[in-house]
Order: structure tokens, then sequence, then C-alpha cells
């Protein structure tokens, strides 16, 4: 998780990043934060935003928040509903918490610290884990190889890892993840492959090393993702400000 609050320099307007997470937002400043997708959905306030892709913002003023990227494994349990039920969507948190979401929302704006902003989400979340449903171990066997393999990892090696056929994969994957396997490891590939471009390495580079047959490929794939080309990536804000925000506990300044 990471703490965000907007600056003085006027409202907050960025580009979201797809990444291989689901994400929740704690909000407690004046805001309210909004998020719009293309397809014309918006949500203020609290929210849980499944894998979103294409042209996402997230825009307000006076912005105080935590941010969770929440691993797809611990989703089901904490959020209380299955991240299939999230997926390109955006859902308010009162929707899926009730008076939880009231109740942290105003512990948080209460709190003087992010340090204790920080330790009563995570309270909040590890006591909802603790009594939600988990997911399969194979499901979380599989998402873990995906993630080390930096999404390179065949779908078919995997069931058969496990002791699946592709098809019992897919469904399960699917109902318990949110994504296809398949899918699951494209989106991993290219969040791994956005960041090495943000860092300055070659498209080419990137492309040959993370899996992709060539730079157009790697190119339609981000734009696919982000509705930008890969240069228009590489400057947003959203991408530069992860080695700070999600460190460990670290508190990202925007605006």
């Amino acid at each position: 998780m990471a703490g965000f609050r907007g600056g003085s320099a006027g409202p907050v307007d960025v580009r979201v990043v797809p990444h291989p997470a689901v994400t929740l937002v704690l909000e407690f400043g004046n805001g309210p934060l909004v998020v719009d997708v293309a397809t014309g959905r918006q949500q203020r306030g609290n929210l849980v935003a499944g894998f979103l892709h294409g042209a996402v913002r997230v825009r307000g003023e006076n912005i105080e928040c935590v941010q969770v990227r929440l691993s797809p494994v611990a989703a089901r349990a904490v959020l209380g509903a299955s991240p299939s039920e999230l997926d390109r969507t955006l859902v308010a948190l009162d929707d899926l918490w009730g008076q939880d979401a009231a109740r942290i929302g105003q512990q948080l704006g209460d709190a003087t610290s992010w340090q204790d902003r920080f330790a009563l989400a995570e309270a909040l979340l590890a006591r909802r884990a603790e009594t939600g449903p988990s997911v399969d171990p194979q499901v979380a066997f599989v998402w873990d190889r995906i993630l080390v393999s930096r999404g390179q990892a065949r779908v078919e090696d995997l069931a058969a890892e496990v002791g699946w056929s592709r098809k019992r994969l897919w469904s399960r994957f699917r109902s318990q993840i949110g994504l296809p396997p398949k899918r699951a490891a494209r989106l991993v590939r290219f969040d791994h492959a956005a960041h090495r471009l943000a860092a300055g390495e070659g498209a080419a580079r990137v492309a040959a090393d993370s899996g992709y047959v060539d730079q157009s490929h790697l190119h339609r794939d981000v734009l696919a993702f982000t509705a930008m080309t890969p240069a228009t990536v590489v400057g947003q804000p959203w991408l530069a400000v992860d080695g700070i925000a999600w460190a460990e506990h670290g508190v990202g300044e925007t605006g």
C-alpha cells in the first residue's frame, strides 16, 4: 500500500497504467478522487478496480487516500467477492464492505500520520482476509509461477504441473483470480516490460528479453493495455512513482 496526497500545483489528472493487481482506494481527503474509464463509467471516492486497461484516468483536487495493490490471490477473501466480478470494472467499496468502508474512511481521516493510516488499513485487511474464502492451492501456485516467469510461463506446462486439464485450469483460475491464465500472463509480461521501458531501456531489447515476437508486438500490447504508444507510456507519472510509492510503505506526493 501507499499514501497519496494531491499537491498545491492544481488538480491531479493522470493516466492509469495497468498492473497485475486489484486496486483498492481508501479515500479520506476533501476530494473526491474520480476514476474515468473509456466505456464512460465513472466512480468517485472509495472504490475497487479490477484489471482495468485502455484509456483510464484518475483526477481530482485535494485528494488524500491510501491505495492498496491487492494480490488477486488475496482479493477474494479481503473483498468478500471474486475478482472475476471486477474484471474491467469499477465498484464502489460501500457495495462490497457496507459500513466497514465508511468506518475506515473516518479512521484514516482522524489518524495523525501515514504510518498510523497504514496500520489501520493493514488491520482491516488482515481481519477480512482471515474470514474470507481462499483460492485453490493450485490456482495460487499457477499465479506465483506466472509472476516468477514474468508472464512467460506456458499455460499448458502450468496445467500439467498441477495435474489439471487446461480447461479446468482456465475455469478455476478465471473464477478465482479474475482473468484467464493466458491473459494474466500477458498482463504480467506487459507490466514487466513497461517498467523496463520507463527505466530507459530500448524497446527492441525489452521486447526480446520479455518474450515478445518483435518490437511491433510489444508496441501492440502497450497500445492495447494503455491506449498509448510506448514512447508516451514511459513518461507517465503512474510509472514514475512506482519506485518510491511502492518500495515498502512509501508516500507518493502527486501534483
